[in-house]
């Protein structure tokens, strides 16, 4: 798979794959509909009465549950509900070590960062950079995160409205548009209490679409146990890697402890995630929806190791099409599903509206978090005199503002060709230095402003450094590419993030596909050491 061969064209689908019914396109608007029923209603519940408070921080009266799923369905997006299986499909179970780096990376932020941020009655992380650094320290920080997310924002959005157009047949453009503009709407009237509600609803869609294609597709393969089997005699079912070798793939190590960091960066200190905390009713109401994460994410990452297991065992007793053999990484889970459920009116309209409740979760989120940080970190500190009823405004235009820039950022995205992956890969590498920053000034009480600044730019440097040299590097070494149809390389840079193109470690997926596994061939290329930081720092939703 190579990230250099890159074109936006979609190809037509096939018609025995693309063919939506009228169950399935009501399944799908219904999932609009409610998911702007619900912002509306949290925004004409005392309008009047509305403030800064309620708007972005749920006048912090939230219980654990629907936190705990809200937190969940945040970085649990669109691009992981395509990438995971497709990795397990190609490379095997090692991936799912990443699960044992749950444990610490949930454990620690529930009883080091919620404590700290809690207690200081915070409406913005960063905040925190003020209080113990200087106010200089704060903007860096919080000009660093919108950065961060307003280059994710519109790829989350563009590039799972690609592989469903290059699949379905869905309009590209039109489903783009929808998405951003619903997101946008609710997340601007409601405030996070609309998102947080509309996350456990899309929450409970995406449970639901996955659940579907495991029965199904385990029931016409003769069962779960015969799925195993069928991995297990084709060398899917990987041990526990423990080789240090940087350059392999996936072992124990890059996934069990790499894992524990991107964990750390996305619920420790990401404002998405922190702003959930903060609006829990109580400290131990915040600690235990942290807690409640941990079963809903193995469950998750279970659910998306099956369907990619199941795809697999479907795949050695039925033929596959030409165009679904010569499809793009990211589009194996969609072409599998729709043959799997053409035949069953409704549950590919499933599938998709739990597609795009990852992306309408994510993109909700980081609409409401941009707002936040910008109305608390950069505009109140400097216009202090705003009356209540201004400020409230002014955040629903921010919200609102953000999500057009959202757009902008998906039309972009469809111009960026072989820049994409950095796009996606940009998410990781300011994570790491964000999640240093706070450390820094949590575990170290003689660190001091200059030297907060600093190190920030130097680990941004350093990031930015390793991961586009990495980038460079990759493209300009790699062999033969795979033989992708035209429309599909695009969407291709997109998930390689998430499966870099790499040589199959020893313990990671057996022996190399043969043709009888219905594999494209993939670019033996090494991965280098930056690839592995990378990847375990940008994957979740992706």
């Amino acid at each position: 798979m190579s990230v250099g061969v890159t074109t936006s064209a979609p190809l037509p689908p096939t018609s025995d794959t693309s063919a939506f019914s009228l169950v399935d396109y009501v399944v799908f608007v219904l999932l609009l509909v409610l998911s702007l029923a619900i912002g509306l209603y949290h925004a004409c519940r005392g309008w009047d009465q509305h403030t800064t408070g309620q708007l972005l921080m749920a006048d912090r009266k939230m219980s654990c549950l629907p936190v705990a799923l809200s937190l969940l369905a945040t970085f649990q997006s669109a691009v992981a509900i395509l990438g995971v299986p497709s990795e397990i499909y190609r490379f095997g179970t090692q991936y799912w070590f990443l699960g044992c780096s749950y444990f610490l990376g949930l454990l620690i932020p529930a009883h080091i960062f919620i404590p700290i941020f809690y207690r200081l009655h915070l409406t913005s992380a960063y905040e925190y950079l003020e209080l113990r650094f200087n106010k200089t320290v704060r903007v860096c920080g919080t000009v660093t995160f919108i950065f961060q997310m307003v280059i994710y924002m519109g790829v989350v959005l563009y590039a799972p409205s690609l592989a469903l157009n290059a699949v379905t047949g869905f309009d590209l453009w039109l489903s783009v548009l929808t998405l951003g503009i619903v997101c946008a709407i609710y997340t601007a009237l409601g405030g996070l209490k609309a998102v947080i509600w509309t996350d456990v609803f899309q929450t409970l869609v995406m449970f639901l679409g996955q659940l579907a294609v495991i029965i199904v597709g385990s029931a016409k393969v003769g069962g779960l146990g015969h799925v195993w089997d069928l991995a297990s005699q084709h060398g899917r079912i990987s041990g526990i890697e423990l080789d240090p070798d940087p350059f392999v793939r996936h072992t124990f190590w890059t996934l069990a402890f790499g894992g524990v960091f991107m964990m750390l960066s996305l619920y420790g200190v990401n404002q998405a995630q922190v702003q959930r905390y903060l609006s829990s009713r109580t400290e131990k109401a915040a600690v235990l929806s942290c807690y409640a994460v941990f079963p809903c994410q193995q469950v998750v990452l279970c659910m998306g190791c099956l369907i990619g297991l199941v795809m697999f065992a479907y795949y050695q007793t039925h033929p596959m099409s030409i165009q679904q053999s010569q499809a793009a990484p990211d589009q194996f889970v969609l072409y599998f599903v729709m043959d799997l459920l053409k035949d069953l009116p409704g549950l590919p309209g499933l599938f998709v509206a739990c597609l795009f409740s990852g992306s309408l979760s994510t993109i909700s989120s980081a609409f409401n978090s941009l707002a936040t940080v910008t109305m608390e970190d950069l505009i109140r500190p400097w216009f202090p005199e705003f009356s209540e009823v201004r400020a409230t405004m002014l955040s629903r235009i921010l919200a609102f503002g953000y999500g057009l820039l959202c757009l902008g950022m998906a039309y972009i995205s469809s111009q960026m060709g072989p820049v994409l992956q950095a796009a996606i890969s940009i998410f990781g590498m300011v994570g790491g230095p964000l999640l240093g920053l706070f450390c820094l000034g949590m575990f170290f009480p003689c660190a001091n402003p200059p030297g907060a600044i600093v190190g920030l730019l130097a680990g941004l440097i350093m990031a930015f450094w390793i991961g586009i040299g990495s980038l460079v590097s990759s493209m300009r070494s790699s062999v033969a590419p795979v033989p992708l149809n035209e429309s599909s390389n695009l969407t291709t840079v997109t998930l390689t993030t998430l499966m870099p193109p790499t040589t199959l470690s020893r313990g990671n997926a057996g022996p190399d596909p043969e043709p009888s596994d219905h594999l494209p061939s993939v670019a033996k290329t090494p991965c280098p050491p930056a690839r592995v930081l990378s990847e375990a720092t940008s994957l979740q939703k992706l």
